[in-house]
């Protein structure tokens, strides 16, 4: 796993020990994040945010499938994991009490989160989704806010040591992803499931060799099945993870970004990761740059 190409073997190393130690990525905390005082102007009458604002209730897009980075069971009201940390802080921003009923946290798989955003379904998006020029074509997206590369995820006694060894074999990623595409550009065969939950079924069940997307997801599964599954391989993809909004709603572009530049510089970023993906004692890496926003 690479979050920053000059700390990639500390931090990459480091949290493959310790979410395979802890066994339990799917229980990975959140800090503390409480709503701000929204004062009279801060946002632009006519806004999205003005509007979220004075609503007081906003929808959020994210997955529930992903260990550290979004994640939700049957017995919890709220999703844990870093995309959902980074949520909070844009909800708070708000004035929205990000641990309220006033939050819907609404689950979004790789093939829906396009549209969800085109039918306002949900006002933002942060769901493991890689900025592309492809989606900036249909969709709103900044960032990023986290940077990681796609690996491979295998049974524990498996031989295959990389993606060279998979070159014609089926393997699996979710529908709607890079990581589908990636798989074929790769030499691979790409095997879709609706989600990467389905894929890591059919690992485990033998149905595939293998499965393959960013390698925090990976990390995460191998963390939930001790003994039973690992990542190999070095990464062969850059994905920069940012944050999902309705095109239409250009303003959302700099708001987003001052609030995660915010983050960056009083730490709360740091703090947000420590409690997620670096709970088991990963070295925290330094916050990527942002995209510049895009003039209207």
């Amino acid at each position: 796993m690479r979050l920053i190409r000059t700390k990639a073997a500390v931090a990459g190393v480091g949290l493959a020990l310790s979410m395979a130690a802890c066994g339990d990525a799917g229980s990975s905390g959140g800090s503390d994040v409480e709503a701000e005082d929204v004062e009279s102007g801060k946002f632009e009458e006519g806004s999205a945010m003005a509007e979220l604002a004075d609503a007081g209730e906003i929808t959020v897009g994210v997955k529930f499938d992903q260990p550290g980075l979004g994640f939700k069971d049957a017995a919890s009201d709220i999703p844990t994991g870093f995309d959902i940390e980074i949520a909070k802080m844009l909800v708070a921003d708000l004035g929205i009490d990000p641990e309220s009923d006033n939050v819907t946290w609404e689950e979004t798989i790789s093939d829906n989160r396009e549209p969800y955003l085109q039918e306002g379904r949900v006002d933002l998006v942060l769901a493991t989704y890689s900025i592309t020029p492809e989606r900036r074509a249909i969709v709103g997206q900044t960032g990023p806010y986290l940077i990681t590369g796609q690996q491979i995820l295998v049974k524990e006694d498996s031989d295959v040591q990389g993606k060279e060894d998979l070159q014609g074999e089926e393997v699996c990623s979710a529908e709607g992803s890079t990581s589908i595409e990636n798989v074929e550009k790769e030499g691979m065969v790409p095997a879709s499931a609706p989600d990467y939950t389905q894929c890591v079924e059919d690992v485990l069940n033998g149905s595939v060799a293998a499965m393959s997307t960013d390698g925090a997801i990976l990390l995460g599964y191998a963390a939930e099945n001790p003994g039973e599954l690992k990542v190999v391989g070095p990464e062969f993809s850059e994905e920069r993870i940012g944050v999902g909004y309705p095109k239409e709603n250009a303003e959302m572009c700099e708001w987003i970004n001052g609030v995660l530049q915010e983050s960056y510089d009083d730490g709360s970023w740091a703090k947000a990761f420590e409690a997620t993906l670096g709970e088991g004692g990963a070295e925290t890496p330094e916050p990527p740059a942002l995209d510049e926003c895009q003039a209207a």
